[in-house]
């Protein structure tokens, strides 16, 4: 409305007011626009990793089968110490010590009758109908519940494992409401006492969601747009709510899901976040209701991104909870990423199970108004709320009334709750803000693992997975996003669609299409120095001043060197002076000092004989490196570079690599490092070169009109210069394969300390297929006419090649 009104009164002002209101937005965008750069460079929304692990320095344990993909479902086992991993037709059972290592195994496909019926309704043979592992429980007896979609047609039964073998009763029970025909959709289940709760559609075509309860008594959620609108669901959790409760309530099953929403005013489909609960004794009602939930309540979960217009859809969640305390002092963890491709941040928000809890004990519900005879709105209910209170469970209050199951409740609680289960208020996460938010690879799946640092404070430190395959490793500082470390666990960028962590092993557990991963929580051994150790601000670690290792805390007895939230290295000991190495080259050479910065958030900087260096066109400073161009004896000396990183403390420089550099003659270099002379740019040699070029190319054109004047080669036709084109290309592809081949084994192996690229990234942020790229296209040009390639110039990228 205050946007329509400006306009309006836009409409009436004088043209020479109007000319006067342009010109000040201009300087205003001029003013304003030095301060959004400021801000964008300060903002904590471009958080980055202050290491990145690439995949061949994780050092995960990997487990996958040949012809086997999909492993997207797991069970931890620790009573049996296995791990096991569902996937498509198959479960494993390995060590949950070191998954590489299968116990068992059981194959569980389906029939060609059952692929071919598959097929017939519509499905990919090769790729929907197959028997996907979508739900693997533990039960009372230690059996295990597994259900797969089989072909569209979903199915369970039990599974034992006894003696290293993994066996399959073959019960076939029926899999409708408890496992999704399709694969690829999103579903939950939870098992609670033996009884299966589970969160999916009851169709062949997906368009009847539900919520239900399979054994004792099957209970579901009402077809009502109301109850499930379009929804996608993301996470279930059981909370013993019944357990020192004062008014004797029940426990609760917690659904997490996205939908679309029906209070919504917009025309378009707008998607909201929901939290429902349900009563784990619910009977569902004795008339109205029959069979149905009769305590179902949702509500909307926010996590409030700054620079979101549309809200952001909650995709994982994770519980934690302190064994050592109540219930309410639980936390939910939840990852949420934007509806709108507009966006590329990703958000993590924490909520207080005794918030939610509140909330549908306490708060208002949300009722449809019929408008204009067609339209329906949803507004806040203000009017009388029958007694027992509408989704409630059966609570001291209600057996004092007689009433003692929920066949006991009054039709108008009931009918009350059928078409209002809805709640007015939103839930807000702690703080009202993100504990995380990031741009970059969309957030996939979430776990959190409380760490007593040395300080003796308890900090939560979130394990974050990616759709490129990364792990982040996170933490809030009081208030401040800190990303510890990113790891590549997959060696294929593609999503990590399922993680889990083990309390008896310390290890977390990762699952991707075409394989499964187990690293532990901390690799301390990454930090080789006391100022790496302390900067990295990692609750798991310390640096060992006995040992003169950064360390596991948990590892060690001795007080270690710790500053989580400052990052105050000061009380480090003096490093050892790096030893210098030396280099020589010829003069008028190019040369190249290597220099990898221990971390993402240090600057690097140069000096010569204990001088600052300045960037020019003879001194490029790479991100890796020093690049010395046309070398000459002046050129000579010491070569320092330094690593400059910010904490909350101060700024902490250390010494990265030193190099003695000796221009002169080749082999006057200790070393025997030394460039030889590079080809000159002018000169008598390069007009020699051209003279030589033009007589070899005028020889060749006499050459080809002798041969076209005697018939020995036919004269060009359409499809003959088609052949010499498609030749040339060829001639040209080998030369870029072997150009880029040469530059890759020229280019030195960058370890953890390559920078994270930020911003919206769409899978090509790998600055080495960005180069390979360049080269591809600038060879690549040409045309039918012939050209010589004249040897490029290039210096050589290491050293280690002389």
């Amino acid at each position: 409305m205050e946007a329509s009104s400006a306009v309006g009164r836009r409409k009436f002002l004088p043209s020479r007011n109007k000319g006067a209101m342009h010109l000040l937005l201009s300087l205003g965008v001029f003013w304003l626009l030095p301060l959004a750069l400021a801000l964008e460079e300060d903002s904590p929304l471009g958080c980055v990793p202050r290491k990145t692990v690439p995949h061949h320095k994780v050092n995960a344990r990997v487990f996958h089968e040949k012809g086997v993909f999909n492993y997207s479902t797991m069970l931890l086992r620790e009573d049996l110490a296995l791990l096991m991993l569902g996937a498509r037709e198959a479960v494993y059972a390995l060590d949950l010590n070191d998954i590489s290592k299968k116990l068992a195994s059981v194959k569980w496909g389906v029939t060609q009758q059952q692929k071919a019926e598959c097929e017939n309704k519509g499905k990919d043979p090769e790729r929907e109908c197959k028997n996907y592992i979508r739900t693997l429980h533990k039960m009372e007896d230690n059996r295990m519940y597994v259900c797969g979609t089989n072909a569209f047609d979903p199915e369970c039964d039990y599974m034992s494992y006894a003696d290293g073998k993994l066996t399959l009763e073959n019960k076939g029970e029926d899999g409708k409401g408890k496992c999704p025909f399709d694969p690829f959709q999103r579903y939950a289940s939870i098992m609670v006492d033996n009884d299966l709760y589970s969160a999916t559609s009851i169709n062949f075509l997906g368009s009847e969601p539900i919520l239900t309860r399979s054994s004792p008594v099957s209970i579901r959620t009402e077809f009502k747009t109301s109850w499930l609108n379009e929804p996608s669901f993301v996470s279930m959790a059981q909370m013993p709510e019944s357990e020192e409760n004062e008014e004797g309530d029940d426990d609760k099953v917690y659904l997490f899901f996205s939908e679309r929403a029906v209070e919504s005013d917009c025309l378009n489909k707008l998607v909201v976040s929901r939290v429902a609960r349900v009563c784990k004794g619910d009977l569902g009602g004795q008339r109205t209701l029959q069979k149905k939930w009769t305590s179902f309540l949702k509500a909307r979960i926010d996590c409030p991104v700054l620079e979101s217009q549309l809200p952001y859809v909650i995709q994982d969640t994770y519980l934690w909870c302190d064994p050592q305390r109540p219930w309410k002092n639980c936390l939910f963890y939840a990852i949420f990423t934007p509806q709108s491709h507009t966006s590329d941040l990703s958000a993590v928000c924490a909520y207080r199970v005794s918030d939610i809890s509140r909330e549908f004990a306490e708060g208002k519900y949300k009722t449809p108004v019929t408008v204009e005879t067609s339209f329906v709105k949803w507004v806040m209910y203000s009017g009388d709320v029958p007694s027992p209170r509408p989704g409630a469970c059966i609570n001291n209050e209600a057996r004092k009334a007689g009433i003692t199951q929920t066949l006991d409740l009054p039709d108008q609680t009931l009918q009350f709750i059928k078409d209002r289960p809805l709640m007015d208020q939103a839930i807000q996460p702690i703080g009202e803000k993100p504990v995380l938010v990031r741009r970059g690879a969309t957030f996939t799946r979430i776990v959190v693992n409380q760490m007593q640092a040395a300080d003796g404070e308890k900090y939560h430190v979130m394990f974050i997975g990616t759709e490129e395959g990364t792990m982040l490793k996170a933490a809030n500082y009081d208030g401040e996003m800190f990303i510890i470390e990113e790891t590549q666990l997959f060696q294929t960028p593609e999503p990590i669609k399922i993680l889990k962590f083990s309390n008896v092993t310390g290890q977390l557990y990762a699952g991707s299409h075409h394989g499964a991963a187990q690293i532990p929580l901390a690799n301390c051994e990454r930090s080789s120095s006391c100022m790496d150790c302390v900067l990295t601000r990692d609750p798991y670690c310390g640096w060992d001043r006995a040992v003169g290792k950064c360390v596991a805390l948990s590892n060690s007895q001795r007080e270690l060197i710790q500053s989580v939230k400052e990052g105050d290295a000061s009380l480090c000991p003096d490093a050892d002076p790096v030893k210098p190495m030396n280099r020589s080259i010829w003069p008028g050479g190019n040369q190249k000092l290597s220099c990898s910065s221990p971390s993402n958030l240090a600057k690097t900087l140069w000096e010569r004989d204990h001088h600052p260096l300045t960037p020019s066109a003879h001194f490029q400073i790479l991100q890796d490196g020093l690049l010395i161009l046309n070398a000459s004896d002046s050129d000579g000396g010491r070569y320092r570079c330094l690593s400059v990183e910010r904490s909350k403390t101060e700024d902490y420089t250390t010494t990265v690599a030193e190099y003695q550099l000796t221009v002169g003659p080749a082999g006057s270099g200790k070393g025997g490092h030394t460039l030889f002379p590079q080809a000159q740019t002018d000169g008598p040699s390069v007009a020699g070169l051209q003279a030589v070029v033009g007589l070899l190319v005028v020889s060749l054109l006499v050459l080809l009109a002798w041969n076209f004047y005697k018939g020995h080669l036919p004269l060009p036709c359409k499809c003959g210069k088609k052949s010499s084109k498609q030749a040339q290309e060829a001639h040209e592809d080998g030369v870029v394969n072997s150009t880029v081949q040469h530059q890759e084994a020229q280019r030195p192996a960058v370890a953890e300390e390559k920078p994270l690229v930020l911003g919206i990234d769409n899978g090509s942020s790998h600055n080495n297929h960005t180069r390979g790229e360049a080269v591809c296209g600038a060879v690549g040009e040409g045309s039918d006419a012939p050209s010589v390639n004249l040897p490029t110039l290039q210096y050589i990228d290491d050293e280690s090649e002389i």
